[in-house]
């Protein structure tokens, strides 16, 4: 094919060629790809597309001059929207659901939408949710209690969750998510990640946004470890609101291109359950503590995470099938989460016995 249409061999074709080819072999492409190569075809302003751009997007990928030269033109999607199809089956219409949800132009929409095969499915989501439920589960037959759990005199003993006595013991700043203060905590943290978690792994991958929620619990756990010194921690909402906070100013930021129906209600709906559930730690953390000196767990853990969701949660969300090494942004946010994880790792280490602080015994 190269030979043929670029006997120069210089690695373009040009866009007549190109137009003939789409017009003879259209009919064996899926729809939604043909559309985005004419849309290639349109945006080229120097009568030439790139030979590499065409296999790219054959292979189901795509290269910086490409993504430049779609967002540079000027063309039209002319054919009906993704939402208007009709004869969908089931899980069709549960994948372009997910990308109304999520992705805010209806070019990537139906690339994603032509692209996805369920292959990983999204398990990040699913697994971390199955070991949070059992090790409550787990808790509560052995505290024989379901509802705040961490009123149980017991419940600090345990080796997951983080405690300022303990926190040479590194693994308790990212444990600690599989402990939670009662079913009331469990259940929003739980409702939360799947009904947000889900989609967004099924859209960006797990390692994005296992990035993302893990990010989100460590700088949970460490903005405790600064700001509140003397508390414990437990929970998964440093995660969870790092997922929820990146998506919900995602949406923000690209409010005219989502098409997720009731966005406003669905936005409201969402800024309510996670007002309770902070409100809630809020209130658990200043109530008379069940077992003095200790206090009860903080509620920085959440504020932790809805900073590392509008920082490097949005840069993720914001690129769907780009690369972030080549964004700026994203190595402006990373090197400021670096520099935190850093302060806060020498805080621990010195700030503790500087400040002469009186902490509650260990448990």
């Amino acid at each position: 094919l190269l030979s043929q249409f670029d006997p120069d061999n210089t690695g373009y074709i040009s866009t007549e060629k190109f137009r003939s080819l789409l017009q003879r072999h259209g009919s064996e492409l899926d729809p939604h790809k043909l559309e985005v190569l004419l849309a290639l075809a349109d945006s080229n302003s120097e009568g030439r597309i790139c030979y590499q751009d065409f296999v790219n997007l054959m292979s189901n990928k795509r290269s910086n001059s490409f993504r430049q030269a779609i967002l540079q033109g000027n063309r039209r999607l002319c054919s009906k929207a993704l939402l208007e199809e009709t004869g969908l089956s089931l899980s069709q219409r549960l994948i372009r659901h997910v990308a109304y949800e999520t992705l805010p132009r209806e070019i990537d929409r139906k690339w994603y939408y032509d692209s996805y095969t369920c292959c990983p499915p999204p398990w990040f989501m699913i697994t971390i949710t199955i070991v949070e439920v059992a090790f409550f589960l787990y808790n509560g037959v052995v505290l024989d209690r379901f509802v705040l759990q961490v009123t149980h005199p017991l419940y600090l003993k345990n080796a997951l969750l983080y405690h300022p006595q303990l926190r040479a013991q590194a693994w308790r700043y990212l444990t600690y998510i599989f402990m939670h203060a009662g079913i009331e905590h469990l259940g929003l943290n739980v409702v939360l990640q799947l009904l947000v978690g889900v989609p967004l792994e099924m859209v960006h991958g797990a390692a994005r946004i296992s990035f993302v929620y893990v990010a989100g619990v460590v700088a949970g756990s460490l903005a405790v470890s600064v700001a509140d010194m003397t508390a414990p921690v437990v929970g998964s909402s440093g995660g969870v609101y790092a997922l929820v906070s990146a998506h919900l100013a995602n949406i923000v930021m690209n409010w005219s291109g989502m098409k997720c129906q009731f966005k406003l209600l669905r936005m409201a709906v969402a800024l309510i359950c996670m007002s309770f559930e902070f409100g809630r730690a809020v209130w658990l953390r200043f109530h008379p503590s069940a077992y003095p000196p200790c206090p009860h767990p903080s509620f920085m853990a959440h504020l932790g995470g809805v900073m590392v969701g509008i920082t490097l949660g949005v840069i993720i969300l914001r690129n769907y099938e780009q690369r972030l090494q080549d964004q700026t942004l994203w190595w402006i946010f990373l090197s400021i989460y670096v520099i935190f994880v850093l302060f806060a790792i020498f805080w621990n280490i010195f700030a503790y016995s500087l400040l002469d602080l009186k902490l509650p015994p260990p448990p």
